[in-house]
């Protein structure tokens, strides 16, 4: 970790850990990483977004950068459009499951991975001496909310069909409540919509992730098959099957890894983790005959772990187009977090329940 850059990012509170001359400074510097740079940025739901958004984009604009605000997306949205548009960098301004009071910015390289920490730690050195350009040598910014439909389009060109199936969506008044509510919707599911409000103001309280009370409850007042909670910026998820039973990110990987190995997709019959998983995941991937290696905390870690060994599951990821998932965040070759779970294994919900998936551990 860098001085400014943690294990995912800049992120504090705002004008007291993350300030708008910091936001700038990081946008300066992407800007002088690469000359005429175009840079993607979207954020979540906080009040704050458009504030740091902002900051950003005049650091970068200021250093000769051109960029484009795609609004409020998922994180992995960014991902996806920073290598589909040919940008240079993508940057993501969210605190993910913190508070309404924080913010961060995360920041993808032309191939929709998180920069290295040798990366931002380059990108530090450029804080203390920003760029400047001349008048006629500033960049340019546009707002094109409208690339959101090519990340939906995406997503339901991967998605299977889902009819039959109702699901309950806790959006953490967050950066998917509008885009999981319609890309479920489309794929046939029946959709009850929990926390789906974009005014920032009650981003990650009570609801998402962090909180699947309510989740619980509706999933089981509604007789839903599966519910379904994000947090903030949508790179986290927690699933509750049909019995109101909470599964997290290492039963959800059981369960994934499971599907893939009774298809001959889990290569090596091996799945990627770290430090942080848990020992039961261990044991009962074991009993299956199915391998756990770990690595270091942070989605760069594991990806590297994937691509060195060619495996096919891990967790956790944020990158697009990878047979990667984690707890929360799936992201594979042809699909993204909310239809890649359901698509995956919820097609066969009405001849095994969720909570079948999860017997003879």
């Amino acid at each position: 970790m860098g001085i400014f850059f943690g294990t995912d990012g800049v992120r504090g509170v705002v004008n007291n850990d993350l300030t708008e001359q910091l936001a700038q400074m990081v946008g300066n510097a992407l800007a002088r990483k690469k000359k005429k740079a175009l840079i993607i940025v979207g954020r979540d739901t906080r009040i704050s977004g458009c504030y740091m958004t902002a900051a950003l984009m005049t650091g970068a604009l200021k250093g000769g950068a051109n960029v484009i605000d795609v609004g409020i997306v998922p994180t992995a949205a960014i991902s996806y459009l920073v290598k589909h548009k040919k940008a240079d960098f993508g940057v993501m301004i969210s605190a993910s499951h913190n508070p309404k009071q924080y913010n961060g910015i995360k920041i993808f390289d032309a191939s929709g991975r998180k920069l290295s920490e040798k990366e931002e730690a380059a990108l530090e050195r450029f804080f203390a001496c920003p760029q400047i350009c001349q008048s006629t040598k500033v960049g340019k910014s546009k707002h094109s909310p409208s690339l959101a439909m090519q990340y939906i389009k995406f997503l339901l060109a991967a998605g299977k069909n889902l009819q039959g199936l109702k699901i309950v969506l806790d959006c953490a008044n967050g950066a998917a409540y509008k885009i999981a509510p319609r890309v479920f919707k489309e794929l046939g599911a029946e959709i009850v919509k929990l926390s789906c409000n974009s005014s920032g103001k009650k981003i990650n309280e009570g609801c998402g992730s962090t909180n699947v009370e309510e989740l619980r409850k509706r999933v089981l007042a509604e007789s839903a098959d599966a519910g379904f909670a994000y947090d903030g910026d949508a790179d986290r998820l927690i699933a509750v099957d049909e019995k109101g039973q909470v599964l997290d990110g290492d039963q959800i990987i059981y369960i994934l890894a499971k599907e893939f190995a009774s298809n001959g997709e889990l290569n090596s019959n091996t799945v990627v983790g770290t430090s942080h998983t848990n020992t039961g995941l261990l044991v009962a991937l074991n009993r299956r005959k199915i391998n756990l290696i770990r690595t270091d905390i942070g989605d760069k870690y594991v990806i590297e772990a994937l691509e060195k060994m060619n495996l096919s599951l891990g967790a956790p990821i944020e990158v697009a187009e990878k047979t990667y998932i984690c707890a929360g965040t799936t992201l594979c070759e042809n699909t993204q977090p909310q239809d890649f779970v359901i698509g995956r294994v919820k097609p066969t919900v009405k001849e095994n329940r969720a909570s079948q998936y999860l017997k003879e551990r």
